[in-house]
C-alpha cells in the first residue's frame, strides 16, 4: 500500500483552487491513501470568520474531495471547519476511495492561547474508522502532543494515525522528535500534515512526515515547501514492531 501526506500552501487560493492543486499532486501517484493538513479547506487563518465558511460533513468542500477520491481511486482525509447546528468544530474527515465518508473526527484540545479557544467546539478523543483491513485513527494537530491520544490509537487496535496539523514555525521539535517518538512508543505508523508558509499573521513550520513503527521517518517534506511526499507501507510492520517491544502488553502493569 502507498501512503501520501500533502504539505500545502499555508495562504491563497479559493476552495476549487485548492481542490485544482491538490489534484494536480496527487494525480498518477498511486496512492492508496492521502492525508491534507488541518483547516485544509478553509487554510488556517487566525482572521477568518469560520462560521462563514464552515460547512457540514457533506457539503461542496467534501463533494469536491469525494469526487477526487473516486477519480483517483484514492481514500483522502482532510481538515475543515464543520458547521453542526449551532456549533462550528475543527474537524478531520476521511473519506474512502468510493467517495463515501468514513469517519469524522471533531478536534477536542485546542491549541493553546489561540484562536480556537474561542472559535471552535469540543469533540472526543480518538476517531476510528476501518479501510478494508487497515484500521485507522484519526486525531487533530496539539491532541498528538498528549501520549494518552496515541495510546487511545494504539489500544484501539490502530495500524496507522492520520495527524492533520497546523504547527508552528517555532515548534519543529514537535515534527521532529516529539512524533517519532509517538510512533515508536505505539508500534504504529503515523500520517503527520502541516501547511507550508504564512497565513494571516502566523508562519508554519512544514514539518511533514510519515513515521513507521519503529520511529524511524519513511518520508519527510522540506520544511516550509509546499508539495507531496509518499511512502510504501505495510501494516504488517505494526505486529513486528510491537512484538519487538511489547509496551502496550506491560503498560497495564503499571
Amino acid at each position: 500500500m502507498k501512503l501520501g501526506v500533502y504539505q500545502c500552501p499555508a495562504s491563497g487560493g479559493t476552495q476549487d483552487e485548492r481542490l485544482t492543486e491538490l489534484e494536480r499532486h496527487i494525480a498518477g501517484q498511486g496512492l492508496d491513501l492521502l492525508l491534507c493538513p488541518e483547516l485544509f479547506s478553509t487554510g488556517y487563518d487566525q482572521g477568518a470568520d469560520y462560521g462563514d465558511v464552515a460547512e457540514a460533513p457533506d457539503g461542496p468542500f467534501a463533494q469536491g474531495i469525494a469526487a477526487l477520491a473516486r477519480k483517483h481511486d484514492t481514500a483522502i482525509a482532510y481538515g475543515y471547519a464543520e458547521r453542526a447546528r449551532d456549533t462550528i468544530y475543527n474537524s478531520a474527515a476521511l473519506i474512502d476511495a468510493s467517495g463515501r465518508l468514513l469517519a469524522n473526527h471533531r478536534k477536542r484540545l485546542p491549541s493553546p492561547y489561540s484562536f480556537e479557544e474561542r472559535a471552535f467546539g469540543r469533540g472526543g478523543a480518538v476517531t476510528f474508522a476501518d479501510l478494508g483491513d487497515l484500521r485507522l485513527a484519526m486525531i487533530i494537530c496539539y491532541e498528538v502532543e498528549f501520549p494518552e491520544n496515541l495510546r487511545h490509537a494504539a489500544q484501539g487496535g490502530a495500524h496507522v494515525v492520520l495527524v492533520p496539523t497546523a504547527l508552528g514555525a517555532e515548534w519543529g521539535i514537535v515534527a521532529e522528535k516529539l512524533v517519532p517518538t509517538r510512533a515508536f512508543e505505539n508500534g504504529v505508523w503515523i500520517a503527520y500534515a502541516d501547511h507550508a508558509g504564512d497565513c494571516g499573521g502566523l508562519s508554519f513550520y512544514g514539518g511533514s512526515r510519515i513515521v513507521a513503527p519503529d520511529g524511524q521517518d519513511a518520508a519527510v517534506a522540506v520544511p516550509g515547501k509546499a508539495g507531496l511526499i509518499a511512502a510504501p507501507f505495510d501494516p504488517a510492520r505494526v505486529a513486528a514492531a510491537r512484538s519487538r517491544l511489547p509496551y502496550l502488553r506491560d503498560c497495564v502493569k503499571l
